[in-house]
C-alpha cells in the first residue's frame, strides 16, 4: 500500500518539541494516519497533521458506539533502533473487534503499514528511558450521518501516537466490583470496543473516592469468578505458580497477557489458566498462600497490586512488588528494549523516516 505524505507533515514534525514530563497519553504526536472506507473499499492511506476531526452530529459512532481501537507500543532499543512489539497480534484483534461491531475489517497489511509509517515519522519522539515508549492508538469509527439503527456504510481509520511514560508505574490498590459488570457473556467483552470502557467508568469514579485505583471485575452471571481489571488482565502467584482467569468470552485477550504466559514458561514458572473464585483468592491471600497479585497490559506493562478492597474490609498482599512480577517485568522489557535476545520473534524493527 502506498501512503501519501501530506506536505504539511514536515513542518509539523520540525516544529514539535515534547515536554520533559510526558505522563501517559496526554502528549500527542503532531501527525496521524488516515484512511476511509466507502462504497465497499478502502482508500489509499495518508499521513496528515494531527488535529480535530470534522464529523457530522448524526454520525453512527456518536449514537450507536460503532467504534473499536487498539493499544500498542514502539520502543527505542538500547542499540538505538526502533522496535514494534507484536503488531500482528493487534491487527488480528482489531479485525475481530471490527467484525463484532459489524464494521469492515482493516486489512492486516494496511494496519501494519499504517502503524509502521506513524512510528517511522515519530521515531525521534520515542523516549529512551526504560518503560517509556511511543504509545500507538489505531481506531476505527463509523461516520455515516444516519439515525437509523443500522451499521454505517462509511468508516474512517486513524492511527495516532503519544510519547508516554508507563500508564501505572507504582503499586495498585484494587477494589472488588460486586455490583456492576463491564460486559455480559455473549456481549462485547472479548472485543476492544469503546462501550466496554464506558461501562466501567461509574465503578472507577466510585472506587477512586474510596482511595483505590482500579475495579476488579467479576463474572457477569454470578459475580463470583475473577475476570479482569478495567483495562488490564489479572495474575496471582499461588504457591510459587502463576494463576490467571481463563478466557471466558467476556474477557479481553490481552497481548501482554499472552506474552507473559509464554515468557513465564521460559523462566521456570508454571501457569494455570482457570476459573478463579474471588472469595477463595481472598482466603489464600489471608493465609499467605497467595504471595503476589499483579495487573498487566500494554499501557501498564506490569503493575503490582498492594491491596484488594472489598465491602467492609481489605487484604494486603505480602510481597509488593514480588519476585515473580519483578522477574517477568524485567524479562519482558529486556526483550522489548533490546537488552536480551528475542527467542519468540516478537519485535519488528522500524527504520526512522525523515520529514
Amino acid at each position: 500500500m502506498s501512503i501519501a505524505i501530506s506536505p504539511e507533515v514536515a513542518e509539523r514534525l520540525r516544529g514539535f518539541e515534547a515536554p520533559e514530563r510526558l505522563g501517559f497519553g496526554s502528549v500527542m504526536a503532531p501527525v496521524m494516519f488516515r484512511a476511509v472506507y466507502q462504497d465497499g473499499c478502502w482508500s489509499g492511506g495518508e499521513l496528515i497533521p494531527y488535529g480535530p476531526l470534522q464529523i457530522d452530529p448524526a454520525a453512527k459512532v456518536l449514537h450507536y458506539a460503532q467504534t473499536c481501537f487498539e493499544g500498542m507500543k514502539a520502543y527505542r532499543r538500547v542499540d538505538g533502533s526502533i522496535g514494534l512489539f507484536r503488531p500482528e497480534k493487534n491487527a488480528r484483534r482489531m479485525a475481530y473487534s471490527a467484525r463484532r461491531l459489524c464494521m469492515p475489517e482493516i486489512p492486516e497489511g494496511m494496519f501494519l503499514e499504517a502503524v509502521r509509517c506513524v512510528t517511522a515519522y515519530c521515531a525521534y519522539l520515542i523516549p529512551a528511558a526504560s518503560g517509556e515508549s511511543l504509545y500507538l492508538r489505531p481506531l476505527l469509527i463509523g461516520t455515516q450521518p444516519d439515525l437509523s439503527v443500522s451499521a454505517s456504510n462509511i468508516y474512517e481509520f486513524y492511527v495516532i501516537a503519544s510519547p508516554s511514560e508507563a500508564y501505572h508505574s507504582g503499586n495498585m490498590r484494587v477494589w472488588i466490583e460486586r455490583d456492576d459488570t463491564r460486559a455480559a457473556l455473549g456481549g462485547t467483552g472479548d472485543a476492544k470496543v469503546g462501550g466496554n470502557y464506558a461501562a466501567s467508568l461509574q465503578s472507577v469514579a466510585q472506587l477512586k473516592a474510596r482511595g483505590y485505583d482500579q475495579s476488579l471485575w467479576l463474572s457477569p452471571s454470578d459475580r463470583k469468578q475473577i475476570e479482569e481489571l478495567s483495562g488490564m488482565n489479572f495474575f496471582a502467584v499461588i504457591d510459587g505458580q502463576l494463576h490467571t482467569p481463563k478466557l471466558s468470552g467476556s474477557i479481553l485477550e490481552g497481548v501482554t497477557r499472552d506474552s507473559l504466559i509464554e515468557l513465564a514458561g521460559t523462566l521456570g514458572y508454571r501457569v494455570h489458566e482457570r476459573e478463579m473464585d474471588i472469595d477463595d483468592l481472598l482466603a489464600l491471600i489471608g493465609s499467605g498462600t497467595c504471595s503476589e497479585a499483579f495487573a498487566c497490559g500494554t499501557a501498564a506493562i506490569i503493575s503490582p497490586i498492594s491491596v484488594i478492597g472489598d465491602a467492609g474490609h481489605s487484604v494486603s498482599l505480602p510481597q509488593v512488588p514480588g519476585p515473580v512480577s519483578t522477574a517477568l517485568r524485567s524479562a519482558l522489557l529486556d526483550i522489548q528494549e533490546g537488552r536480551a535476545e528475542d527467542p519468540f520473534g516478537w519485535m519488528q524493527q522500524v527504520e526512522p523516516a525523515s520529514p
